[in-house]
């Protein structure tokens, strides 16, 4: 008899629907073969399944059985094909009957039969909803998950002999109630306040102006001053996500298998790769393309401290996805898109000791070696980089000071949150979009300029020698400046901070 049970696989960060298709032959010697591009962790299905189905009670045929995971071309990976498998062995050996065409399955059997989590839950929760299934039955650590994705009943098992037991009536499954989220408490409690930076007024007011609009941040100064420490602040100033914002976030992370026994991400990311980090491990790939650092910060920041101890080759790679929010993997199997829509926050020194230029310390890097370490970022990824900032060393009365007033996170959070307001009613066709990712024929619509801005901005692409994407950069940073302020208008005064924030030109843009 001849069982079809539905399933899916991932590719990329998408489900891809796949059939299991179980026939049990009447003559032949006893066999158990599986076909369709299996992985060893899929061949090695066949003694988990015959083990977890007599270990549940249920009878094991002593027939030749044939399974074949359709489509045949795409390779299949993993172990959530156990559960399609050993339903589709109970119903072609009669032993159950069922109406499943309207049903998912997925999940990896123990011996004993119970049901182990598996990643990329939400992917495949989002393809049974898209291809008009009504049900998902899973493991019940992943319920939380998928309950996530309305219109589709989720029926979490904590073993084969539940998922038997609910469609034989002997027990009833109960379906996973609907995740409520609570989106306007889902900032990042980390151990790093605002509050708690001492001085550094001008760098506190970049970061709240690269908060409220998504930009990119160069943070250049000596050992000490604090890059660090303002970077990690980050995340208690940005906005809370939305819930199309967690269902991405959350898909990457289940994908990835890092969820770490959490359900969902509520929170944006905050990644912090060390400069040793390889290629694949920042921009994603491998055999088997898997998002990198710069898709794990979707939505969130990508710190890279250190900047230009980075291997080179590793920095323009990085390029491609500043500009279009998304990175492009290409394998001989195929082609995914991961999204890479986060903000990037780089810190540096200015010289190898890092004291070049400092009034407190001695540099005694030589003129050749400074050169060669500012070389190591090249201009065109500079200008992807709408805010360069200099970091100064903390006066001493400034740290020593007692009883200052410095404001909190919650405090400028709540500036940052209503500039975002401003964002999602103006981008309201295109939900979280930020002004950072403007597009240029964007900024000719929603970022009028008068003549006094549009004269200021002319006579500063003469003298700044500001290239045609610093430019409109700098346009973009302007409408967050008056988004912070409240103001429709772009004014001259939000034109003029913003220029303040670009290097005079891009060869010396680390000078």
């Amino acid at each position: 008899m001849l069982a079809k049970v539905n399933s899916a696989a991932v590719v990329g960060l998408d489900g891809v629907p796949v059939e299991v298709e179980v026939d049990i032959a009447a003559q032949g010697l006893p066999s158990f073969t599986i076909v369709g591009l299996p992985d060893k962790a899929v061949e090695e299905a066949k003694e988990r399944v015959r083990s977890a189905l007599k270990n549940s009670g249920a009878d094991f045929p002593s027939k030749r059985i044939t399974v074949n995971l359709a489509p045949a071309d795409l390779p299949k990976e993993g172990a959530s094909y156990d559960l399609p498998i050993a339903i589709g062995i109970l119903l072609a050996s009669e032993q159950l009957n069922a109406a499943i065409k309207d049903a998912l399955f997925l999940g990896e059997l123990s011996l004993d039969g119970r049901l182990r989590p598996t990643n990329g839950t939400l992917a495949y929760t989002l393809l049974a909803r898209d291809q008009k299934l009504t049900r998902i039955f899973l493991p019940a650590s992943n319920a939380k998950e998928a309950a996530l994705i309305k219109d589709i009943t989720v029926y979490p098992a904590s073993s084969l002999g539940d998922v038997v037991g609910h469609f034989l009536g002997t027990t009833a499954l109960i379906p996973q109630k609907p995740t409520a989220l609570n989106l306007s408490s889902s900032t990042a409690t980390t151990d790093f306040d605002m509050s708690l930076i001492k001085g550094q007024e001008r760098a506190k007011r970049v970061l709240e102006i690269a908060a409220a609009g998504f930009h990119n941040v160069l943070l250049k100064g000596p050992p000490g001053a604090g890059k660090t420490l303002l970077a990690r602040t980050i995340p208690s100033i940005l906005p809370s996500l939305s819930l199309e914002e967690v269902i991405e976030i959350t898909k990457i992370y289940s994908i990835s298998g890092l969820l770490d026994n959490q359900a969902l991400i509520t929170t944006r990311p905050f990644r912090s790769p060390h400069h040793t980090t390889s290629h694949i491990g920042l921009i994603g790939g491998g055999s088997k393309p898997a998002p990198g650092e710069i898709s794990l910060a979707h939505r969130g920041v990508l710190f890279l401290d250190e900047f230009p101890e980075f291997p080179r080759h590793v920095l323009e790679a990085l390029r491609q996805p500043l500009e279009d929010g998304f990175i492009t993997v290409s394998r001989a199997r195929g082609r995914v898109m991961f999204p890479a829509k986060h903000m990037l926050i780089a810190a540096l020194n200015p010289c190898p000791c890092g004291f070049w230029g400092s009034s407190v310390k001695t540099c005694y890097c030589s003129s050749s070696a400074i050169l060669r370490y500012q070389k190591r970022i090249s201009g065109p990824l500079l200008d992807r980089i709408d805010i360069h900032l200099d970091v100064p060393a903390v006066k001493a009365e400034k740290l020593t000071q007692e009883g200052s007033t410095e404001e909190p996170s919650s405090v400028i959070r709540k500036r940052v949150e209503k500039a975002h307001m401003l964002q999602r009613k103006r981008f309201k066709k295109h939900p979280g979009k930020t002004n950072a990712q403007m597009s240029n024929k964007d900024i000719k619509t929603l970022c009028p300029l008068s003549e006094e801005s549009l004269t200021m901005l002319k006579m500063a692409v003469s003298r700044m020698g500001l290239s045609a994407r610093s430019y409109y950069r700098t346009i973009k940073l302007a409408r967050t400046i008056a988004d912070l302020q409240h103001s429709e208008t772009i004014k001259p005064h939000h034109v003029a901070e913003a220029l303040q924030y670009r290097p005079t030109t891009i060869n010396n843009a680390l000078l």
